[in-house]
């Protein structure tokens, strides 16, 4: 372990890796019924697969929360 602080949006940034992990997973999950020849899983399936692009996007807010933290570090440092 670290002695490092976390960052202002260091939480918004794993929170949002995980999630984009479960869309993925859910996308793999998903798809594999398509190559395998096997019943298609109903549209409630494709709708978790959605989670890609939201933790994509609470990512990049939990990044531009940082880059707004050290602007305002620096800003005061000055």
């Amino acid at each position: 372990m670290s002695n490092t602080p976390t960052g202002a949006g260091d939480r918004l940034v794993r929170l949002g890796a995980i999630i984009f992990f479960v869309g993925a997973v859910a996308t793999l999950v998903t798809v594999a019924p398509l190559f395998l020849g096997t019943e298609p899983f109903p549209s409630v399936a494709y709708a978790v697969c959605m989670l890609m692009g939201v933790g994509f996007a609470v990512a990049a807010a939990g990044v531009l929360k940082s880059i707004a933290a050290q602007r305002r570090e620096a800003r005061s440092a000055q």
